[in-house]
């Protein structure tokens, strides 16, 4: 050894108990110099699949080792994200084989009591036995069953089949009705059919990009290489947001309006649109229905009138219509941040009013799109588990779609029960002590809906609640039984991302000891219910052609879709209706809607005040939304170490003009409640407002502090915008670990950043120099 060689090696010690600065979290990890590293997989399968988290459904593959468990993940060249992932992608495969998984049925026969492992026989038995008990006692209605809008579509398909065949209830909603459902009513109103539009590959080939309230660097980060190209091609982009996303930053135009004035906006721009005469009369007097009515009702909304009521100079109005209408091809899409809303229907139509008064429908980068937040957003609500949706789409209070799906199905028709009410409304139900037990499976209400008080008393009150999952969620937490499931690695299905593409799910491993599929354990009880003979299926696969054949002819008709055609495809676009059909990627391009007449129902909107008012008191504005690092209620990412330590806490985001310097204790205070945590002092956030992300539970949950109004007509909460006041506070609110299994120490590695009082460095989470 030379005596270079002898001084590097003094310096960088091979002794893992010694590490030079800078490397202790990478020997901690079990590492060593790069020279002696050696592969420790010699034997793998890479296993075709795709995300399990947001509406993009990037594709992946899952390594998969000679022991048939999943230990990593690697990009897969699929068409949708082109060998693309983001951080929740990146990490996960990890949630597979985590340590905080259930491996068996907690049971107790209340909650004064502390929960148990218990027998499948046992768990099964009790639930049945409580379902039995309380539908004798105060009606078949008196029990309910919830949904989840990240569950594959054959589930989706179950959920809506087990409650109406096997519980015959009427009370049956999915979380998706947090997510996408004013969209959907907009689209069926306007189209006649609910999905997007234009596949994202449209977007490259736009003019004009329209984005509103959609955060999609960090909602939808493998999304972003669409608007990228789209603006390496020249297109002009536009977004509306109250914050200067990442996405905003780099627009054309960033109209940073006041949460809650969206439709005020988007009526202004159709007034100058039709003053400046750039709409497209020869397209409304062919394909639409309603253009006189709307002209009459947006005439009242002047960019004056739109800029004192939104916040933001007259002259942006002018120049959005001009830049949309003006483009040869000109595209808008949409999600939450115009869908969480009292009037998140009519938000949306407005922009659809905008689209079809320009022309701009049914071309390859001319059309509307609606970004799903889930990973099955799309496909979670076709197939019936949503309260007043049958498979394919057909409402359950059309007497024809009434008849024929039960006949399908082998039931009477009088047994087929009515529209149910929404999640929330269920909740409320709850509290009255109308619905008296429940069954949960893939949602995690405690963080997820607004009101947490109000979700928390509805829930207490349940004489019996059971949960489906694969983590303790804080839902699961508060139950009788929770019954320990597969995740998405763990067994076969299909998913519809943004586009409406279905794509296939691959089994990658098999679930560990005592953990069944979501399937399994809803077959298991509707038998042990008496309807056994209606839920006879044994893979994945005969659930999903029974969809199929059950969406025949609807709307949303899946028939022409098989397993080996996605497998070969890489996916198809609904609706399909026969074996050789190719699939429908973009809608209306034969110059028809979903209508009978064939044309697009444009509708008038008025806008009003959000639902909580603005006075001395509460004077600012609260909206709520996702970070890159976390889905959801953080059931799955907070307890992904990676994860935790890139965002490992929420934040209130606040403007310089408050007087706060970042990580100084703010506390949020609505008429719900108050919170404290770490301020984000940036300019990127109108001085007026307050962001917090949702991910957390109390106490430190943005869902304590926001409204449980509803939308009439999709009956979504109004999660963007409640009026709040900020003031100093002295020390923020601790994050609290996640709950774990009886017995089961918390998972360290998602624990080292939790208790941190800082914000991330931005609100993307920390940056390369962060060191707190």
């Amino acid at each position: 050894m030379t005596g270079t060689d002898a001084a590097a090696q003094q310096r960088v010690s091979l002794d893992p108990s010694v590490a030079p600065p800078g490397t202790r979290n990478f020997r901690d990890a079990g590492g060593i110099p790069a020279a002696l590293w050696r592969a420790d997989q010699t034997k793998q399968t890479l296993v075709p699949t795709h995300c399990c988290f947001c509406g993009v459904q990037c594709g992946m593959y899952l390594r998969v080792d000679e022991h048939g468990k999943v230990f990593g993940v690697e990009p897969r060249n699929h068409d949708i994200n082109r060998s693309r992932l983001c951080p929740k992608g990146l990490n996960a495969y990890q949630q597979v084989n985590h340590p905080d998984r259930l491996t068996a049925p907690l049971i107790r026969r209340s909650r004064d009591e502390e929960f148990r492992e218990a027998s499948w026989e046992e768990a099964l038995d009790f639930t049945v036995a409580e379902i039995r008990r309380i539908q004798a006692e105060f009606g078949r209605d008196a029990f309910g069953l919830l949904g989840g809008a990240s569950l594959f579509s054959e589930k989706t398909y179950l959920v809506g089949k087990f409650a109406r065949v096997a519980l015959r209830t009427k009370h049956v909603d999915y979380n998706g009705r947090l997510c996408m459902v004013s969209a959907a009513g907009a689209n069926k109103l306007a189209f006649g059919i609910d999905r997007a539009g234009n596949p994202f590959s449209d977007i490259l080939l736009t003019n004009c990009l329209l984005i509103a309230g959609s955060n999609v660097g960090e909602c939808f980060p493998v999304m972003t290489q669409y608007l990228w190209g789209a603006r390496d091609r020249g297109a002009t982009l536009i977004v509306v947001d109250p914050r200067e996303t990442a996405i905003a930053r780099t627009a054309d135009i960033h109209v940073a309006l006041r949460s809650g004035t969206d439709a005020a906006f988007f009526n202004a721009v159709l007034n100058v649109v039709i003053r400046e005469g750039l709409a497209d009369e020869a397209f409304l007097a062919e394909r639409a229905t309603g253009w006189e009515e709307v002209k009459r009702t947006v005439s009242a909304y002047t960019p004056e009138r739109a800029a004192e009521i939104c916040g933001i100079p007259a002259e942006q109005v002018v120049q959005v219509a001009r830049m949309f209408a003006g483009a040869e091809r000109a595209m808008a899409w949409h999600a939450r941040g115009i869908e969480h809303h009292t009037q998140g229907v009519e938000n949306c139509l407005t922009v659809i009013n905008l689209c079809t008064a320009t022309g701009n429908l049914g071309k390859p980068g001319a059309g509307y799109g609606t970004i799903t937040g889930q990973g099955n957003g799309q496909g979670g609500r076709e197939h019936g588990q949503k309260s007043d949706l049958l498979p394919g789409g057909r409402s359950i209070n059309d007497p024809a779609a009434r008849a024929w799906i039960s006949d399908f199905w082998g039931i009477r028709e009088e047994d087929l029960p009515q529209a149910g009410t929404s999640m929330m409304e269920m909740v409320w139900q709850m509290q009255r002590e109308e619905i008296r037990g429940l069954v949960g499976i893939c949602n995690n209400p405690f963080v997820s809906l607004p009101h947490y008080a109000t979700v928390k008393d509805g829930y207490d009150k349940l004489q019996f609640h059971a949960q489906f999952d694969f983590f303790l969620s804080e839902t699961a937490a508060n139950a009788h039984v929770v019954f320990p499931v597969t995740t998405w690695a763990e067994d076969d299905g299909v998913m519809a991302n943004a586009e409406a593409r279905v794509v296939k799910h691959n089994k990658a491993q098999d679930p560990p000891p005592g953990v069944r599929t979501d399937t399994w354990v809803m077959c298991e009880l509707a038998r042990r219910l008496g309807a056994g003979d209606k839920f006879d299926f044994d893979t994945s696969e005969q659930v999903f052609d029974e969809l199929r054949a059950a969406s025949r002819g609807a709307v949303n008709d899946y028939y022409g879709i098989t397993y080996e055609r996605l497998e070969q495809t890489g996916g198809i676009a609904w609706p399909c209706p026969d074996l050789d059909h190719p699939g429908t990627p973009r809608l209306f391009a034969d110059g028809r809607t979903y209508h009978p007449d064939g044309k697009v129902h444009m509708q008038v909107v008025e806008w009003h005040e959000p639902a909580d008012a603005f006075d001395e008191d509460y004077p600012m504005r609260l909206t709520t939304g996702r970070t890159v690092a976390h889905y959801l209620s953080g059931n799955q990412t907070r307890r992904l170490g990676a994860l935790v330590e890139q965002t490992p806490r929420p934040w209130a985001e606040v403007h310089p003009s408050h007087g706060y310097r970042t990580g100084d204790p703010v506390r949020v205070t609505t008429r719900r409640g108050s919170e404290v945590f770490p301020a984000l002092v940036t300019e990127a956030i109108r001085p007026d407002h307050v962001f917090v992300p949702y991910h957390w539970p109390v106490p430190t949950a943005a869902n304590a502090l926001t409204i449980d109004a509803l939308d009439p007509r999709s009956k979504i909460p109004e999660y963007k915008v409640c009026a709040c006041r900020i003031e100093r506070a002295a020390h923020v609110d601790e994050v609290p670990a996640p709950p774990t299994p009886p017995g089961r120490p918390a998972y360290p590695e998602a624990q080292a950043s939790r208790t941190t009082t800082r914000p991330p460095s931005s609100s993307q989470g920390r940056g390369t120099g962060e060191g707190s």
